[in-house]
């Protein structure tokens, strides 16, 4: 297969970001990531931690926009505001618990905090959805964990039908 140019978002979730009170860098290191890796951007925005606020965003760029991969930052955690997996699995067909999984055993080796992400990933449509963690560090090494299996991710998602072992 080759590497295709699939479109991505990224949905920085932060209450102080979302009212200007914090610059945000996560999501920006993220763009970084995706363009690096040929993912095309189209769409990034700040929202606060109000699964409303999550879940209509979500909605719009899969339904309406049709964007193949999306990335959440933020609101992952065990904080009482922080709603992004129940807002995310509240939109999702079904989840990929491997993702996140993943993400939180490579996180585990380098701190036991990890263990309190909560952060999902999963399907909505021909849509690709993963939430991250909110500090820039975390969400960086968070995508490098799943980054490489991505394209491939995505090309089965849409119906792809050449073997794993031959993409």
């Amino acid at each position: 297969m080759d590497k295709p140019v699939f479109t991505c978002a990224v949905l920085t979730i932060s209450d102080k970001g979302s009212r200007g009170e914090r610059d945000d860098t996560s999501g920006p290191q993220l763009l970084k990531q995706l363009e690096g890796a040929l993912f095309n951007t189209v769409d990034y925005t700040i929202v606060a931690d109000q699964p409303d606020s999550i879940s209509s965003t979500l909605l719009k760029w899969v339904d309406e926009d049709k964007i193949d991969l999306i990335l959440t930052t933020g609101g992952t955690g065990v904080s009482p505001s922080d709603r992004t997996p129940e807002a995310t699995r509240e939109v999702l067909d079904y989840e990929i618990p491997g993702i996140g999984e993943a993400m939180r055993q490579a996180s585990f080796a380098k701190t036991p905090n990890a263990l309190l992400s909560r952060g999902i990933a999963g399907v909505r449509k021909e849509s690709l959805i993963i939430n991250l963690p909110g500090s820039e560090r975390g969400a960086r090494e968070n995508l490098e964990v799943v980054l490489p299996a991505l394209n491939h991710a995505i090309y089965k998602i849409k119906g792809g039908t050449k073997d794993c072992a031959k993409c």
